[in-house]
């Protein structure tokens, strides 16, 4: 089987991606979701920008195990002062974009993999420069009007494939 295309990279926004299948009900299965971003758009290499926690360690790890190539980002950890609850606060934004760019003459073209329209610079400049594959936002509901616009309406969406990526543990 010829593929259509070859040696391209995944760029993912993990906090993004996380939240909003959370926010949809469902978990992701990160590992099918690896073998899925292979087979259907040649990504050889898989990007997953985290901010990171060392309790979560063994999660790092698996996610190493399925293919991705994990990039970490120091979080911030503030205190509301008033309810004593704690937010972790790790943007991985420009981690991405800087990643992209570096990388920028060693792969054929981007998936990008966020709703985030703070990526919209990225996603012009890559279009110009016919490097966009798509961007593969968590769902439509939630994508950025700047992200589906700067990508010229070159948008999938992962929760369109719930049938084939969600997690279903073995009972």
């Amino acid at each position: 089987m010829t593929r259509l295309y070859t040696n391209n990279y995944a760029f993912i926004d993990a906090n993004n991606l996380h939240l909003t299948m959370i926010n949809m009900g469902w978990d992701l299965d990160y590992k099918r979701f690896r073998v899925y971003l292979n087979e259907k758009y040649g990504v050889t290499k898989a990007y997953y920008f985290i901010g990171y926690l060392k309790e979560n360690e063994g999660i790092y790890t698996r996610f190493r195990e399925y293919g991705y190539t994990v990039v970490f980002k120091e979080v911030l950890k503030i205190k509301n002062e008033e309810t004593g609850e704690i937010t972790i606060k790790g943007n991985v934004d420009a981690e991405l974009v800087l990643q992209a760019m570096i990388d920028f003459g060693n792969y054929r073209q981007a998936v990008i993999v966020s709703s985030d329209g703070d990526y919209a610079c990225l996603i012009k400049y890559l279009i110009l420069k016919k490097k966009l594959l798509t961007v593969f936002a968590p769902c439509e509901a939630g994508c950025s009007h700047l992200l589906v616009k700067a990508s010229q309406g070159n948008v999938a969406y992962v929760g369109n494939l719930r049938r084939i990526l969600e997690y279903t543990p073995i009972k």
